[in-house]
């Protein structure tokens, strides 16, 4: 019979959905049996039931089964070696018994005490038995391991020398260097005191040369509009100051010249040339420094000069008329 692709499509998803609802039936099976074993009398804690708390505890329950069964395995095999141990022991014993007719009970307290000395070396050497074939090889790997120790607790103690030393450097490089941060702080502490006066003082004298530039401004203001020449001014008394002192340089020369003329023999017509050469040569050197002031626009007073400056402006316009 013909069906369509959708019909067995839809009949495979139900396929899947029953047998995915089976699963999570025996599933929950499962888990509530585990639950039960596991809390046996007590109620069963409530949890929401979903596809993700059964994954969970279906998963838990498994790997409980699987350590349950390797922990009933290991109880086996513990149980066999007992069993082993016993008739090992009891063969030894019935061995001792037609032997020698020696018994556990009939030692004597040293023996006893002996044998259970025996018996806790046995045990702490986890040999097999008490003999000797296993009793040297475990008092060798004693000894090697006893060795080994020591040497490790040497090399350690040499490690701890070391960690020592390098403990005592730490601590004497860490006193210093707190010593130094101190020092520093100090020094910072200082240099920032003396930095805030410095701050403080620019700051005054920031305010101290606003208030003397805008008092020049007023100055200036007020002898502008009293009408001052610049000619008045500091720069160009110091001008003219620094002109007159080139002239006096100028005639120092001469006046060194004439005065070994003036003691040479007399001579009247040589000494009448030389007289007037020098008299000339002064006479011009006065001629442009008076030149030289109505240049720097400063109109001096007579009464300003000396007599001798007098004396000698009378003196060049006099020979300079004739």
């Amino acid at each position: 019979m013909w069906r369509e692709p959708q019909t067995l499509q839809a009949e495979a998803m139900e396929g899947r959905e029953e047998e995915q609802k089976e699963e999570e039936e025996e599933k929950a099976e499962k888990i509530a049996l585990w639950l039960k074993k596991i809390f046996g009398d007590q109620p069963i804690p409530k949890y929401e039931v979903n596809p993700r708390t059964t994954d969970i505890l279906y998963h838990l329950s498994e790997c409980n089964k699987t350590r349950d069964r390797d922990v009933s395995l290991v109880i086996e095999d513990l149980k066999q070696k007992a069993r082993d141990y016993e008739s090992e022991a009891k063969y030894l014993q019935d061995l001792l018994m037609e032997s020698v007719s020696l018994s556990f009970t009939s030692l004597s307290s040293i023996g006893s005490s002996y044998l259970n000395a025996l018996v806790d070396s046995a045990l702490v050497l986890e040999t097999k038995d008490t003999s000797l074939a296993s009793f040297i090889p475990a008092v060798n790997s004693l000894a090697a391991d006893l060795f080994r120790t020591k040497a490790r607790n040497e090399e350690m103690e040499v490690e701890l020398n070391k960690l020592g030393k390098n403990l005592t450097a730490t601590l004497i490089l860490e006193k210093c260097l707190r010593e130094d941060l101190k020092k520093a702080e100090l020094h910072l502490s200082v240099e920032k005191a003396r930095v805030d006066s410095r701050i403080s003082n620019i700051d005054f004298l920031k305010a101290k040369s606003d208030d003397l530039r805008l008092r020049i401004k007023a100055a200036e203001e007020q002898l502008s509009a009293r009408g001052m020449d610049d000619s008045l001014s500091h720069q160009s008394l110091m001008a003219l100051s620094e002109r007159l002192a080139e002239l006096k340089q100028q005639t120092a020369p001469l006046k060194k010249k004439l005065e070994s003329y003036l003691d040479l023999m007399p001579n009247p017509s040589l000494a009448q040339v030389k007289i007037e050469e020098a008299k000339r040569e002064l006479v011009c050197n006065l001629i442009k420094f008076v030149n030289v002031a109505p240049k720097c626009s400063i109109n001096f007073p007579l009464s300003s000069f000396s007599h001798t400056h007098i004396f000698f402006y009378s003196f060049s316009k006099h020979v300079l008329s004739n």
